[in-house]
């Protein structure tokens, strides 16, 4: 592999592993303030890219149908996915996992009904946009925005790290600096205490679910500016995002961002050095030999739990 080629792959890498990262974080957040594998969380990602791809063509003029030059239609498609997607994730816990915790339902059953409810979206997706794919509309012509070491960062790219960038950043913020991340760290790490001190549970574990649901659905938009959209786009990146949150330490935040990172670098360069066959498995063993030697991630730490 030549020099120009390792950059090539790096920053295709950065630009994977920030949609990793940025998809991780949903499952994170949930899982350390409820200790629940959120599985239908990839379809939130993927309601989200749908959510765009419908906004872009109603609002996209028929007359120009590939000029659309203006940061605005961008802008406009990472608002629908983020309302989309946080809208989704808002009645999910409402309707799904509410119930079940104010029952005090057994963790099998949250985990049983996270897989249906996975089930029924990109079922009930596939039914009424159907099964075939759906194109992006093509918003700007690709071309090269900077050159880093003979390594070219196109359009796309730069929108895929600038928007994850300042997405990462605004929840690190969230969660760190706010009244609301006050309220998701008092609960993931002492729901009773933090009941007993006023904080209403329910509206944190709802505002945490709207805020992993934005993320997932601005990640889902970004995944179908590469490519299109589809009813099962997010079992795939879903997986992998959730691993990358195993890998840098489920329920810490900054913890998906490395993790999404780390496996999303490994994956291309995997691909780079062994071809399209093995895309996973180089990930993947990160992830094991990791957790072997620190089997709570590379940020992980131990959570009381929450419901």
């Amino acid at each position: 592999m030549s020099f120009h080629d390792f950059w090539d792959v790096l920053v295709l890498g950065a630009v994977l592993g920030s949609l990793y990262a940025v998809i991780a974080i949903g499952y994170t957040l949930v899982y350390g303030v409820l200790q629940l594998l959120n599985f239908a969380h990839s379809e939130v990602f993927m309601v989200g890219g749908f959510g765009g791809v419908i906004a872009l063509t109603i609002f996209v003029p028929a007359a120009d149908p590939s000029g659309l030059q203006s940061i605005g239609y961008v802008a406009l498609g990472i608002l629908f996915g983020a309302v989309l997607g946080g809208t989704v994730a808002f009645f999910l816990e409402k309707v799904a996992y509410r119930p079940l915790r104010r029952r005090g339902a057994p963790r099998l059953v949250f985990l049983i009904t996270a897989i249906g409810a996975s089930f029924f979206l990109y079922n009930l997706v596939g039914k009424l946009f159907g099964r075939n794919p759906m194109p992006m509309p093509s918003m700007y012509e690709n071309k090269t925005v900077v050159t880093i070491f003979g390594s070219t960062i196109s359009v796309t790219q730069a929108l895929i790290l600038g928007s994850a960038v300042v997405m990462l950043v605004a929840v690190d913020y969230v969660v760190n600096r706010t009244k609301l991340g006050s309220g998701i760290r008092a609960v993931a790490q002492d729901p009773e205490v933090a009941s007993l001190m006023g904080v209403n549970i329910d509206k944190v574990v709802s505002r945490t679910f709207v805020l992993g649901g934005l993320m997932g659905g601005v990640a889902g938009f970004l995944f179908g500016t590469t490519n299109q959209v589809f009813y099962t786009m997010g079992f795939l990146p879903g997986i992998t995002a959730f691993a990358a949150a195993v890998l840098g330490g489920i329920g810490n935040v900054r913890g998906a961002m490395l993790g999404g990172l780390t496996l999303g670098v490994v994956e291309a360069f995997t691909v780079e050095v062994w071809g399209d066959a093995w895309r996973y498995v180089g990930a993947f063993a990160v992830l094991v030999l990791v957790l072997m030697f620190r089997p709570t991630g590379i940020l992980g730490e131990r959570v009381a739990r929450t419901a």
